[in-house]
């Protein structure tokens, strides 16, 4: 079975930084685009980066309010995604999910979330 774990959240001061990983676990035979989306209370969830696969780095893309700000890359050899987020603000405020299209051995990409990580943004 196929599992998305998410760690790196947290509780930090508006200025700061925090570094999010995730995780894929399973019999997999390979992941193609990752991301990282977010929901923060009473608000739709909305995307925050994706990442390709690629030989070496694949290609990025990030909403319009985190650019400059954060950072998505990716460990093939590790299965994991991670996104460096410096200069929070408050707004940052949200669950983080980790998303991925994944296919398993035998069967097509399937699309996959995480449980969500917390990160709360101080004033």
């Amino acid at each position: 079975q196929v599992q998305l774990v998410e760690s790196g959240g947290g509780l930090v001061q508006a200025g700061g930084s925090l570094r999010l990983s995730c995780t894929v676990s399973g019999r997999i035979f390979s992941i193609n685009t990752m991301g990282w989306y977010r929901q923060a209370p009473g608000k739709q969830r909305e995307l925050v980066a994706t990442i390709t696969s690629g030989t070496r780095s694949g290609s990025t893309n990030y909403a319009d309010s985190v650019k400059g700000r954060f950072t998505i890359s990716r460990d093939n050899a590790e299965n994991t995604v991670y996104l460096q987020m410096n200069t929070l603000k408050p707004e940052d405020t949200a669950v983080y999910y980790c998303n991925a299209d994944i296919r398993q051995f035998l069967s097509d990409y399937m699309n996959y979330w995480g449980k969500g990580t917390l990160v709360t943004v101080s004033s």
